[in-house]
């Protein structure tokens, strides 16, 4: 017998088609009403509301309640959205494509790329450029780490330890300086190297003239106006101005700083390079320390320093015409006759602090040349200094001091700050009227022998401090925060040594012979008479002794 089939109750509904009541179990679910026009998919299609705006007017006809958009004013406090980001699409609308495409054919047609540059030749880059812009400055985060000036000794003591950054607070104005005494003489700057273009370069001659680099505690003038306590700070304006500007160094380097009785002397080590001129220093792209390579921070150094002797003497004037300042050089001797680098030496003095028994400094600045003016007039005096290149790719003198000379001063005073704020504090603390810069580049891009010059440039001190931000208030409230510090401490040695690979300047208190059994470095033949600041083969002169035949007589005249 086959089971019983109930028949279930049928609502006749006189109105329409459908029941007339909704059961219970079927209460509260969301319904949407619909016509037999629509089209149905899905029951529940979470893509609908993407769907209708990437492909607008498909699908579901606009206009109609879509499942489950509905808010229930009774529960929208305790509502909370779990996702809230919108849709990734990653095509464009139709229409925005096609105006987008519009707008680079445009912008094609002008000569530019699609971010509104110039155009890029693809056939110079390609896929191999692309990966390298997509890249691009991942190298320059990388810290070169370079090695220390000296070898720490075990037995040194860390006296002090300055951040240089912090150094940028201090500020002091010593006023006008008091002119002691003025010597050498300096001969006079030809003019016609004003006039030189990169088409008209003329080779760099190699001179046979000697340098004299004498540390502060050498100089037999230093010495006599030390014993009639003219000052209690002494020291030589390449010495000061590397304190001055210390903020902008990032190699390491050190000075010895002695206290002796009242006194206190600043001296560069014998056998450190710290008269070599650096290269590059502070440009993004670190120079290598590798001693092999010619374009490595010490070959750089040493070619540096040979150009700027080189080029100082050569746009002088020898027609034997001199201005002479009243004394011979300190440093001369009688087999130096006529071979010592055109050079007058000023020793003048500051105060570091008001009072009447405030410390003094005394510096002994450096001139270069003259420049010849009419009758009974003073001549203004001249720093000469050259800028030199060494990697032509990068930034190739020939093709840009042409028509680009500002943007090529601005380029090499920003990779070589620091050298360039020393060279501007000399000019200042010397009184100085004139810089001139030359540029000087290879003759072939390996020749590290042969240069050329290509053009120059003058500058007035003040304005060449105004456009590297000098600030000389700054620079002597360094110079006399240090000296208060090192005159607070105990008589001895101190050695300053410039961290290569941090923003520190520590103090260690060394021996007093800590560096006496270090031999001066061997002679080199082949620098041409140049002197390499301890590198270069130098005529022998005694300078812990007077050379002047009247030194006496002199400190007598400074005295009254």
């Amino acid at each position: 017998m086959a089971a019983p089939f109930p028949v279930p109750a049928v609502t006749d509904n006189p109105d329409g088609w459908g029941p007339c009541t909704v059961p219970a179990h079927l209460k509260d679910i969301p319904f949407a009403p619909f016509n037999k026009g629509d089209k149905l998919g899905r029951v529940a299609d979470w893509t609908q509301g993407t769907f209708g705006q990437k492909y607008p007017g498909r699908g579901f006809q606009q206009g109609g309640i879509p499942v489950f958009n509905f808010f229930a004013n009774e529960e929208e406090e305790s509502f909370h959205l779990v996702d809230n980001r919108p849709v990734k699409t990653t095509k464009f609308g139709a229409s925005r494509r096609y105006q987008q495409n519009q707008r680079f054919q445009q912008q094609r047609r002008d000569g530019k790329d699609g971010r509104g540059g110039p155009e890029v030749d693809k056939k110079k880059g390609g896929a191999q450029q692309q990966k390298k812009q997509q890249y691009y400055g991942r190298d320059n985060q990388r810290q070169t780490q370079y090695s220390s000036s000296v070898e720490i000794g075990a037995d040194w003591q860390v006296m002090e330890q300055i951040t240089t950054t912090s150094l940028s607070r201090l500020n002091y104005s010593p006023g006008e300086p008091e002119d002691l005494l003025a010597c050498g003489s300096l001969e006079y700057y030809d003019k016609s190297y004003d006039n030189l273009a990169v088409k008209k370069e003329k080779p760099l001659e190699k001179t046979k003239r000697i340098f004299r680099t004498v540390t502060t505690s050498d100089d037999p003038i230093m010495q006599q106006l030390a014993a009639s306590d003219k000052a209690r700070v002494f020291a030589v304006d390449s010495i000061l101005t590397h304190l001055m500007c210390m903020q902008s160094s990032k190699y390491g380097w050190d000075l010895l700083a002695t206290r002796k009785g009242n006194k206190l002397f600043f001296d560069w080590r014998s056998s450190s390079k710290f008269t070599l001129l650096t290269v590059n220093e502070t440009a993004p792209e670190a120079v290598p320390e590798d001693k092999d390579n010619i374009n490595g921070v010490h070959h750089l150094a040493l070619e540096a320093t040979a150009i700027n002797q080189n080029f100082s003497q050569q746009v002088l004037i020898k027609d034997g015409g001199k201005l002479d300042f009243g004394q011979p050089s300190p440093f001369a001797s009688p087999s130096d006759a006529g071979m010592l680098a055109s050079c007058a030496y000023k020793y003048r003095k500051w105060r570091l602090a008001s009072g009447s028994d405030a410390p003094e400094i005394v510096v002994r600045c450096e001139v270069d040349a003259a420049l010849r003016t009419a009758e009974g007039t003073a001549p203004p005096t001249v720093l000469i200094k050259a800028l030199n290149e060494y990697d032509m790719k990068s930034q190739d003198y020939r093709k840009r001091l042409e028509n680009q000379k500002g943007a090529v001063l601005l380029s090499e005073t920003k990779n070589n700050k620091f050298k360039v704020a020393k060279w501007t504090a000399s000019a200042l603390l010397s009184g100085a009227d004139q810089i001139k810069l030359g540029f000087v580049s290879r003759a072939t891009p390996r020749d590290v022998s042969n240069h050329v010059v290509l053009a120059m440039h003058g500058l007035k001190p003040r304005d060449a401090a105004r456009s590297i931000n000098l600030e000389m208030d700054n620079c002597w409230g360094i110079v006399r925060a240090l000296c208060d510090m090192l005159l607070a401490l105990d008589e001895g040695t101190y050695l300053l040594v410039k961290d290569p690979n941090k923003e520190l300047l520590r103090v260690y208190s060394v021996p007093s012979d800590a560096f006496a059994a270090v031999s001066a470095p061997a002679e080199d033949d082949d620098l041409d008479g140049v002197d390499m600041g301890g590198e270069g083969g130098v005529v022998p002169v005694d300078v812990t002794v007077p050379i002047l035949p009247n030194i006496s007589a002199v400190a007598a005249d400074v005295e009254d």
